[in-house]
């Protein structure tokens, strides 16, 4: 491994690229360990704004005012408003108010207040997609499901919201690959992804041409395994006579 590295290193030297921090068994630890961090992170946000999604937009659909309204204001607020700037208030208001009510025993490492601001974030935008795929089911299907005694609730799990999904998937796709971009954002509370280990090799190597390079190439390899994960799902998924 050591060898190819070190011809790694050699080649691109001659392209005037400084990568001599890989041949440092602490900094490229250090690369290693924040890839492994953010890829981590992309998969609990994923998850996270998925659920929070399917949350929102059940409430948007309910029928309930109750329900619908609240919804209704926190995706405008969460939707108009930057990620940084949220993920600060969450981390230096928020933290600290919970750090000062409950002290050292405070559960909420930087990671979770990530996972949770960004989960919620873009869960915001799931809402408006799967909102928009629950009013596309077609009238007659909801009229078929009724006629066999489904409650409102039932309709909704059982009838529009697998339908919805198919519906809804490119835009899903679409929010998913700029979540994967967004959890660069983690590096601004010192959360050890691949970003802030970058950040702390470029500012003692001098190389930010070099960590730049390999930072977005990291991002763009993540954004292409959603971007073809998508397209996989949407072509199993794709319902007869639909898209074509």
């Amino acid at each position: 491994m050591s060898h190819w590295l070190e011809l790694f290193v050699h080649w691109a030297a001659g392209f005037g690229l400084n990568y001599n921090f890989l041949l440092d068994t602490y900094q490229r630890g250090s690369v290693v360990q924040g890839a492994l961090t953010t890829m981590w992170l992309c998969l609990c946000t994923i998850l996270g704004s998925l659920l929070a999604g399917l949350g929102l937009a059940a409430m948007l659909t309910s029928g309930n005012p109750w329900l619908a309204k609240p919804a209704r204001v926190f995706i405008e607020v969460t939707r108009n408003t930057p990620t940084l700037v949220q993920l600060y208030c969450a981390f230096l208001v928020l933290n600290m108010l919970l750090t000062q009510a409950v002290g050292a025993a405070n559960p909420l490492t930087p990671f979770a207040w990530v996972v949770i601001v960004i989960s919620l974030h873009k869960g915001a935008f799931h809402a408006e997609a799967l909102r928009a795929g629950i009013e596309a089911v077609p009238a007659v299907t909801l009229e078929a499901a009724s006629s066999l005694a489904f409650s409102s609730r039932q309709l909704l799990w059982n009838v529009q919201l697998p339908l919805a999904l198919r519906f809804a998937l490119p835009s899903l796709i679409n929010n998913l690959i700029d979540l994967v971009k967004m959890t660069a954002v983690a590096s601004a509370i010192a959360v050890a992804d691949i970003t802030y280990a970058s950040i702390m090799i470029w500012t003692q190597s001098d190389n930010v041409l070099e960590m730049m390079i390999l930072i977005l190439s990291f991002f763009g390899l993540l954004s292409f395994i959603v971007n073809c994960v998508g397209r996989y799902l949407e072509a199993h998924l794709r319902m007869p006579g639909y898209g074509h």
